[in-house]
């Protein structure tokens, strides 16, 4: 809706009745996740059956809380070590791929961009069965041929991170290097002409500059591997990350500890985002 084209009573009714909608459509499910996390019943459904925080912090079966919970602690930390590391290794090529495709110029790099963009149209089940099938393929070779077992390309931790990587690295690539096109070139010229070395330049003003492009792309690497799915499910070994653990657990039938669960991670994503804005908003444009 433009503001300054006049609009009749009718179409604004609908225009706000139509975004209330929106939002409710959006936000529904996760107010109703977050209610029955505090039904005190066996199931995450109606009828109610009155207020708890069992699902929390009970330490008896049947309803052993998620504090209380082993199988969800280790998961959880699981899926925090992969994140961790996907986003350590996402985020630094991330940087290097910016400046790669922003600051040079060479023979094959409108190519060599597209190939970079492709695991973004690649469905997640896709990229993991086809690194799956590669990774093994290596691994059965070295195996068959060498008599020597490489036990990181075998279905894993380490081959999780490689899977997550491989798509989140191009979304952060994207992030820093949309910032890094409006940098102003000449501030690094003049930081040249006062004697810093093209490192230096690059350390001291750069970066910086880039670092809210930066902590943007962490926040969302950080949380797309903790939420991912697709590619986590054909990868993984027998270390399970919480998606996973969630996903056994909804098959076996669903207790609102999965509720609880959610609520949480709810809540982390939410406080990550506003912290993300809240430094985006205080850093310098």
């Amino acid at each position: 809706m433009i503001p300054s084209i006049p609009q009749s009573k009718l179409f604004k009714l609908s225009y706000k009745s139509y975004v209330a909608l929106f939002f409710c459509f959006l936000f529904a499910p996760l107010i109703v996740v977050a209610i029955f996390a505090f039904n005190d019943s066996m199931f995450a459904s109606l009828p109610w059956q009155g207020f708890t925080w069992a699902w929390f912090i009970s330490d008896s079966e049947p309803k052993l809380g998620l504090f209380n919970d082993s199988q969800l602690y280790q998961s959880i930390l699981t899926s925090f070590v992969v994140a961790f590391f996907t986003t350590i290794l996402s985020v630094s090529l991330a940087i290097n791929n910016a400046f790669l495709f922003e600051r040079k110029s060479f023979r094959g790099k409108s190519f060599l961009y597209i190939l970079t963009l492709l695991p973004l149209v690649i469905p997640g089940v896709i990229l993991g069965v086809s690194i799956l099938i590669m990774s093994s393929t290596v691994a059965n070779y070295f195996d068959d041929v060498w008599g020597i077992d490489l036990e990181i390309f075998r279905p894993g931790l380490p081959l999780v991170v490689v899977g997550q990587f491989a798509f989140i690295t191009t979304i952060c690539t994207l992030i820093v290097a949309a910032r890094l096109r409006h940098f102003d070139l000449s501030l690094e010229e003049a930081a040249l002409n006062l004697g810093a070395s093209k490192l230096e330049a690059i350390r001291t003003i750069t970066i910086p500059y880039l670092m809210p492009a930066i902590i943007g792309a962490t926040v969302i690497s950080f949380l797309m591997s903790f939420e991912n799915f697709n590619t986590t499910l054909m990868l993984v070994g027998s270390d399970s990350p919480l998606t996973i653990t969630l996903y056994d657990r909804l098959r076996e039938g669903a207790t609102p500890v999965i509720n609880a669960v959610s609520l949480l991670l709810m809540i982390g994503s939410v406080v990550l985002a506003f912290a993300n804005f809240l430094f985006q908003e205080n850093s310098p444009h």
